[in-house]
């Protein structure tokens, strides 16, 4: 299996610093960070690692979920996930994530509600990225759209 790669180039304190993340596996892109902005409730066109574990972990879980759905028996037509990662301060000093609230609506044609449900559980706790974050609690809203 492969391995991806990603680089951030940082310069300055983290209060006045910035820096540039670059998904360099992919060549996809490279975006901007700061923590006074990963702190503020705007964003201000830059990204964070609490935006980038948001993405990482939908992408997975909707991948795994399609999985799950197939072993079932049941067909993907679509899947919609949402992850809110938090950011808070942690009692033992300095910042943790909170807790990942995922969010998902299906259509799916072969399970029912509670079938897609079941579902949507195993693939939460048989997702890689899921299983990476054990150190946060995971939230789970899922539902047939």
């Amino acid at each position: 299996m492969p391995t991806r790669t990603a680089r951030t180039e940082w310069s300055g304190g983290l209060q006045d610093g910035s820096g540039t993340v670059t998904l360099t596996s992919s060549n996809l892109g490279s975006y901007d960070v700061s923590f006074p902005k990963r702190a503020a409730e705007d964003a201000g066109g830059t990204t964070s690692p609490e935006e980038l574990i948001a993405a990482a972990h939908t992408a997975c879980y909707c991948m795994q979920l399609s999985a799950v759905i197939g072993e079932a028996g049941g067909t993907v037509e679509s899947l919609v996930a949402d992850a809110a990662v938090g950011l808070g301060p942690d009692p033992a000093g300095g910042f943790r994530l909170t807790g990942i609230k995922l969010t998902v609506r299906g259509k799916v044609a072969g399970l029912d509600s509670d079938g897609f449900v079941k579902a949507a559980e195993a693939a939460k706790a048989g997702c890689p990225v899921s299983k990476a974050l054990t150190g946060v609690e995971i939230t789970l809203d899922a539902a047939l759209a």
